[in-house]
C-alpha cells in the first residue's frame, strides 16, 4: 500500500479502496460499532476522535433499527455540544472545480487552526453519478490533514434519506469539535433546495465563458445564493471572469434585498493557484457577524429546525405506508383495477389512505 492510499485508509470518514467492496467495509464497521457502548461513543467524540466520530455517522447511516436506536441516543447526548459551528453549503455543475476548491479553502481554514469538515449531500453515489466518490482522492492534501475530516455521503437514490443522513451527520461533527461544516452537492438540482435548508451560507461556484453566465441559472438557484463565486479565474480566464462578475453583479441587484440584510457579493477565485480564497474566508466571517448581529442566524437555524421536523415526519409517515402490509396487498388490486380502467387514480389513493 502506498503513502496516499496508506492516508486514505487512516481517516475513516473515507471511502475505502476499490479493492475491498463498499458493503463488507461497512459491514466491518458496523460491527466495530455495535461493541462500543453509547457512553463509550459520546466521551470518545467529545474527545475528537474521528474513528467513532466514522463509526456513529455509520450507525447513523444504518437502515437497521437497533443501530437506528443506537444511533438516536448517541444524537440526543451530542446535542448540548453541538450548534456551534459555521455551516456553509457549496455547490456548482460538474467540472466547475469544487474539489480543488474546497480542498484549498478547507486548508486555508485548517492552516487558521480551524477544524474542517466536508460532507456530502449526492442520492446518486449508488451508480456512480456525479463526483463525489472522486472527490475523496482528488482532496488529497486535506484529506492528510489532522484538522480536517472528509465524509462521502451513503449510498442511495432517496434525496430526502440521504441529506437527514447528512444533517445528522452535521451534529455528531460540531460534536467533535469542527467548527466548519462543508456541505458538498453535486451537480444541480433539487439537492440545492436541500442543502440550502441546513446550512448558514450558501455559496455557488460557477465557470466563466461557459455561455451560461444568467440564462443557465435556474432563478431559485441564483435566490438561494449568498455569493457566487467565478471559480478558475486565472490565465486566459481572467478577463472573462471579470465580465462575468459584472453581469452577475447586475444580475443579483434585480433581487430584492433578502431577509437577512445579507447583499449577495460576487467574487472570482483561482482554486489551484490559491487566489482570492482569503477574500471568500472575510465575506462569510462579515456574512456571520451581521446575521448574528441582527438575530437572522439564529432565525433561520430554528427555521430550519421546524423544516426538518416536518420533513422527517412525512418521510416516516410514507415509510410506514408502503410498509403496511395492508397496503402493500391493496395497491396491487388497485393498479390491477387501474390498469383495466375500473377506477381512478383519485379514487383508488383515497381508498388505499382510508385503510
Amino acid at each position: 500500500m502506498d503513502i496516499k492510499s496508506s492516508a486514505l485508509h487512516e481517516n475513516e470518514g473515507v471511502s475505502p479502496p476499490e479493492t475491498t467492496s463498499k458493503s463488507s467495509a461497512e459491514k466491518i464497521k458496523l460491527n466495530r460499532a455495535k461493541q462500543n457502548s453509547v457512553d463509550e461513543f459520546v466521551a470518545k467524540i467529545l474527545e475528537g476522535n474521528i474513528t467513532f466520530l466514522s463509526r456513529a455517522i455509520t450507525l447513523v447511516e444504518s437502515t437497521n433499527a437497533k443501530h437506528q436506536q443506537k444511533a438516536n441516543e448517541i444524537l440526543e447526548r451530542c446535542l448540548p455540544y453541538a450548534n456551534n459551528s459555521v455551516r456553509i453549503g457549496i455547490t456548482g455543475v460538474p467540472g466547475v472545480g469544487k474539489s480543488t476548491f474546497i480542498e484549498t479553502f478547507g486548508k486555508h481554514l485548517t492552516a487558521q487552526g480551524k477544524k474542517v469538515a466536508v460532507l456530502a449531500v449526492d442520492p446518486s453515489s449508488s451508480v456512480n453519478k456525479g463526483s463525489i466518490l472522486g472527490d475523496k482522492t482528488r482532496m488529497e492534501e486535506l484529506v492528510t490533514d489532522k484538522n480536517a475530516f472528509i465524509r462521502p455521503s451513503p449510498s442511495g437514490t432517496s434525496l430526502g434519506g440521504v441529506a437527514q443522513k447528512t444533517r445528522e451527520s452535521i451534529i455528531l461533527c460540531e460534536a467533535a469539535g469542527f467548527d466548519t461544516i462543508i456541505i458538498e452537492t453535486v451537480g444541480v438540482g433539487q439537492s440545492e433546495t436541500v442543502v440550502h435548508s441546513m446550512v448558514d451560507f450558501f455559496l455557488l461556484l460557477k465557470l466563466s465563458g461557459a455561455g451560461d453566465e444568467l440564462q443557465g441559472i435556474k432563478r431559485g438557484i441564483i435566490e438561494m445564493a449568498d455569493a457566487i463565486v467565478i471559480n478558475k479565474a486565472d490565465g486566459e480566464n481572467k478577463q472573462n471572469a471579470k465580465i462575468a462578475k459584472v453581469e452577475f453583479n447586475r444580475a443579483l441587484h434585480l433581487y430584492p434585498l433578502k431577509e437577512s440584510k445579507w447583499q449577495p457579493k460576487v467574487l472570482t477565485a483561482s482554486a489551484l493557484h490559491n487566489s482570492g480564497i482569503e477574500k471568500i474566508d472575510t465575506m462569510i466571517s462579515n456574512y456571520i457577524t451581521l446575521t448574528k448581529e441582527n438575530k437572522y442566524f439564529d432565525k433561520k437555524r430554528n427555521d430550519q429546525n421546524k423544516f426538518w421536523l416536518l420533513s422527517t415526519i412525512e418521510q416516516q409517515l410514507k415509510a410506514n405506508f408502503y410498509q403496511n402490509i395492508k397496503i402493500k396487498s391493496a395497491l396491487e388490486n388497485e393498479i390491477i383495477n387501474l390498469e383495466s380502467g375500473k377506477t381512478t387514480p383519485f379514487n383508488a389513493a383515497k381508498r388505499l389512505l382510508d385503510l
